[in-house]
């Protein structure tokens, strides 16, 4: 069965980061590189149960603009009937393409309540969820499961949960080649990515590859090396939507495009904001570029002062004023500009709940607890 789009190319859900404005800049790259398609982007996370209960917070995160193909939409869920709920409403809303359901959030808040990376170690829940989810979309859009390799290297769970997944018939299963206690720590495990899609192989669902692809190169050597049928893109891109461009240029054997100097690089910080503020206001939207001005400046030389004005900025006027102060004439630091970059905390036992890895059953106390795992705040 092969990707439905193309290129094969994945952005992640990233809480707080994927949002319309940053989805819009990650396209426009790849539809600037001359790529025949632009790939897939995906909605920050949103729990199924504040969607059924049509939160603000969470209507907008399903909001696209008109320009949007395919909408993509991550589900959280802990409850099949909760799960099978929100994909009707999205459907019957036309407000989704796709629906990608997250079993590999990591966030100790979700995990001691069961949920996220740890619900998969519950096998019939797993099964339950992805069978609701798919049973609701009807066959009207694709529903695919983004999974890591497990709780820890003790208690992995992503060949049976793969095969699960694969045989309630979702389109793909996406693999982050870490564990939960890894977080994002270490180095991706992509000999198991290639280990799911030889399991997978017989029930021809295709395995996408997540975890370590900074460049449209490893992207490449993530194919070559585990025979995934694409890839997914989170923390490489921090900072570098155009790496978007480059990955649509790389899959399509093109010649991949140059990172682009400081002077580029701070058009797009500066457009950055003001898609942000155009959708959000000014100040929500000056607020959230602050995050981000870390990974578009790496490697780059910014006067102490101007860097720390930067994680403060108020307004688009004084965004502006910074980026005057900024020498434009640098070259992209390949080295630093291209290594890893956000979140890379990690190695610490995961919460769970007492006696979760005792069984691979649910009992009426661990069916009761998951319950309020069904956390009713999306995006995070």
């Amino acid at each position: 069965m092969p990707i439905p789009f193309s290129p094969p190319v994945v952005l992640a859900p990233m809480a707080g980061i994927t949002n319309r404005a940053f989805r819009r800049l990650c396209r426009e790259s790849a539809r600037a590189s001359g790529a025949s398609g632009v790939g897939m982007y995906v909605s920050e996370m949103v729990t199924s149960r504040a969607l059924v209960e049509r939160s603000d917070e969470s209507l907008d995160l399903v909001t696209f603009t008109p320009d949007e193909q395919p909408r993509a939409v991550q589900l959280y869920a802990v409850a099949p009937g909760t799960v099978a709920a929100a994909v009707r409403m999205l459907l019957d809303e036309d407000r989704a393409d796709h629906i990608d359901l997250n079993f590999g959030c990591p966030v100790p808040k979700v995990t001691r309540k069961g949920g996220g990376s740890a619900l998969p170690w519950k096998r019939d829940l797993f099964r339950s969820i992805v069978a609701a989810a798919v049973e609701a979309s009807d066959g009207r859009v694709p529903v695919s499961v983004k999974m890591r390799k497990g709780i820890d290297d003790e208690h992995l769970t992503y060949l049976q949960a793969g095969r699960a997944a694969a045989e309630e018939g979702v389109a793909w299963v996406a693999l982050h080649g870490r564990t939960a206690d890894q977080m994002y720590a270490g180095t991706a495990d992509w000999e198991a990515i290639a280990r799911l899609k030889q399991e997978l192989g017989p029930l021809d669902t295709p395995v996408l590859g997540n975890g370590d692809i900074w460049t449209a190169h490893d992207a490449l050597r993530m194919i070559e090396q585990t025979s995934a049928d694409g890839v997914v893109v989170g923390r490489g891109c921090l900072g570098r939507p155009w790496l978007f461009g480059q990955l649509a240029a790389a899959f399509e054997g093109r010649p991949i495009p140059a990172d682009p100097d400081l002077a580029e690089v701070l058009a797009t910080l500066r457009r950055h904001a003001q898609l942000l503020a155009d959708d959000y206001g000014e100040e929500k939207g000056c607020r959230d570029i602050r995050k981000h001005m870390a990974w578009y400046l790496k490697g780059f030389s910014v006067r102490q002062q101007v860097r720390q004005a930067l994680g403060t900025v108020a307004s688009l006027s004084e965004l502006d004023g910074l980026l005057e102060q900024i020498d434009p004439d640098q070259a992209f630091n390949l080295e630093v500009g291209s290594g890893p970059r956000g979140r890379t905390s990690g190695n610490r036992r995961p919460a769970l709940p007492d006696g979760w890895l005792d069984t691979y059953e649910m009992d009426d106390d661990t069916t009761a607890l998951v319950a309020r795992a069904e956390i009713s705040v999306s995006g995070g």
